[in-house]
């Protein structure tokens, strides 16, 4: 089988887990084996990662965690998954359905194992039920309220059916976070259109403290975020719910997720975890600064969301639009893994637009069709 294995440079533009997350989840999709040389190489500490080492270097133990899950739903083989491996191989099988469990052991992200295997999950012969352990709203990685508020009703207009009930939160350093999803598999993926934003109609969120931190964190946080967000738009209602989570918390943790929604269903959210020695204003601001950016451009999607609709882009039968501000490196990345392992086209094209200054693209993709052979 080796000699057919697609060869994918580890190194090349982002130069991190995107490259992992797409091409192991196409490679049990579309049932090619990969072999994945120079992982991480323009990263400050190369390999893949696991718990214990040192937090500058950004841990990512989600890294083997997710390649191990992609490996266990398509009953793959899996070779080099090793802590400060530069190289691996996968060697796809049929993918199962049923329960597959995963475990960063830290608070390695959930969202990023479930960004790996819901792709895969789709494509299985029946419902999957994924338990993912870590954290909930951890660094470096979307907050679970973004992948159940912002990812996921999006990625429904793509025919995805999934469920997430989030048993525990949990935060860095410890982790302890679980949730259960289930995955409704599909026939095929149908393509989007995402091109006209309309305007903002409703900004809400919620900034939350966890453990022994003080209520008042939240409300700080809250405030400070509805301050900055009202100095641009003037004319809505900000409801920023302060919460203490109790009973279904593991850890200390603080943060804050500030969503807007367009009159046409667009979403957009910015976001900032506590960190000791901050201030909470200055998280509620950062995350409020981080949404004012993303809809400003007047595009469709946030800057966190289209790198995360290119796979399923990729998959869809027939050709999607989506209407994005600066085209991100993630999502270059993204692109170029796709069109690596499918037969999808992708085309970047920029527009001028008379109702802003700023410039928004189009990402279209004639989409490889994928269909489920296993439905």
């Amino acid at each position: 089988m080796d000699s057919a294995a697609v060869e994918i440079d580890g190194s090349v533009m982002e130069g991190g887990g995107q490259i992992l997350r797409v091409s192991a989840a196409l490679s049990c999709i579309t049932g090619t084996a990969i072999k994945i040389a120079k992982i991480r190489a323009g990263r400050s500490s190369p390999g893949l990662r696991q718990p214990g080492w040192d937090q500058d270097i950004k841990v990512r133990p989600q890294h083997l965690t997710g390649l191990q899950l992609v490996s266990d739903l398509c009953s793959g083989g899996l070779q080099g998954a090793s802590i400060g491996s530069t190289d691996i191989s996968l060697t796809p099988g049929k993918i199962r359905s049923g329960n597959h469990t995963a475990d960063t052991t830290t608070a390695g992200s959930v969202c990023l194992l479930l960004q790996v295997a819901l792709p895969c999950a789709l494509f299985a012969d029946g419902v999957s039920q994924l338990c993912l352990k870590g954290g909930t709203n951890a660094e470096m990685a979307p907050q679970i309220d973004y992948t159940l508020k912002v990812f996921k009703p999006i990625v429904e207009k793509f025919g995805v059916h999934f469920d997430c009930n989030i048993r525990m939160r949990g935060y860095y350093p410890k982790g302890g976070g679980e949730v259960a999803v289930t995955v409704n598999p599909v026939k095929e993926l149908q393509p989007v259109t995402m091109t006209e934003r309309g305007t903002i109609a409703k900004i809400y969120g919620r900034a939350f403290v966890a453990g022994v931190l003080p209520f008042k964190l939240a409300k700080d946080m809250s405030a400070a975020a509805v301050r900055t967000i009202r100095k641009e738009i003037k004319e809505l209602y900000i409801n920023i719910q302060p919460l203490q989570e109790k009973e279904k918390a593991y850890g200390n943790g603080n943060g804050i997720i500030v969503i807007a929604e367009s009159s046409t269903g667009c979403l957009f959210a910015g976001s900032a975890l506590g960190k000791k020695g901050v201030y909470a204003d200055k998280i509620g601001i950062e995350a409020a600064e981080m949404l004012l950016r993303n809809i400003r451009h007047n595009g469709c999607v946030d800057e966190f969301l289209q790198d995360q609709l290119i796979i399923f882009m990729a998959l869809a039968k027939g050709t999607s639009r989506i209407r994005t501000g600066t085209v991100t490196l993630h999502t270059r990345t993204a692109i170029h893994i796709a069109e690596q392992l499918t037969q999808a086209k992708f085309t970047i094209t920029k527009c001028e637009d008379e109702l802003s200054s700023n410039v928004t693209f189009i990402i279209e993709c004639q989409g490889s069709g994928a269909v489920n052979p296993n439905l």
